[in-house]
């Protein structure tokens, strides 16, 4: 197979991509990554300097790309199936990436602060930054609510980039910082995403790692 994506479970945005390749059953050969493991991190950083994936290797373009909103846009663009991740209308498209970095930076983020501060040692804990963590979880989830009330997913009736986003972002989220009963619209998105076949597919594979998941 042309693509090798290098990812692990458990990983949040590494789910993101899996989500795009499972939507459109792209051929890929998945490469489980343990960063513990120190052949497989150095076999990693080769491959991306930082040391993070998801990366997504294509020997047939002879292309390495990290970053999972690259790596999905890249593969609506090289390798399209039935669900377009991208409109191509410029304005709808622009859209979506807006929506695409709203998860990643105020939903995707704060729920990587409060979970990195639960494997933090005792004495250099960061219960300021939780709080502010938690504050804006709660102002992302209050504009979610309001979106969703007239939406089946974050663009209007199609899914895209943005709910690729959305799904791993909202569902670890919810696990550190729930949504509230107020909230009803963004759980019912949550409900949705879980549902969608290529997330539950994500998910399933990800159930024998979610006992590492801090709580």
């Amino acid at each position: 197979m042309s693509l090798t994506l290098h990812f692990h479970p458990l990983a949040s945005f590494c789910h993101k991509v899996l989500i795009a390749l499972y939507e459109n059953g792209t051929p890929f050969t998945a490469n489980q990554v343990d960063l513990s493991n120190p052949a497989e991190r150095a076999a990693l950083l080769d491959l991306w300097p930082i040391g993070k994936f998801p990366v997504l290797r294509d020997d047939a373009r002879k292309q390495t790309l990290p970053e999972s909103t690259i790596i999905i846009e890249y593969l609506d663009r090289h390798y399209a199936g039935h669900t377009r991740f991208l409109p191509e209308d410029a304005d709808r498209a622009l859209q979506v990436r807006l929506q695409d970095r709203f998860y990643d930076l105020y939903v995707h983020e704060p729920m990587q602060k409060i979970v990195a501060d639960r494997i933090r040692p005792a004495g250099a804990k960061d219960s300021h930054g939780v709080d502010e963590a938690r504050a804006r979880l709660t102002t992302s989830y209050g504009m979610i609510d309001r979106e969703m009330a007239t939406r089946s997913w974050a663009l209007g009736d199609a899914f895209s980039l943005a709910d690729c986003a959305a799904a791993p972002a909202l569902f670890y989220a919810n696990e550190v910082w729930p949504i509230g009963d107020a909230q009803a619209e963004a759980r019912a998105y949550l409900d949705r995403l879980k549902t969608r076949p290529s997330y539950a597919r994500v998910l399933k594979e990800a159930e024998p790692y979610f006992v590492m998941f801090p709580r």
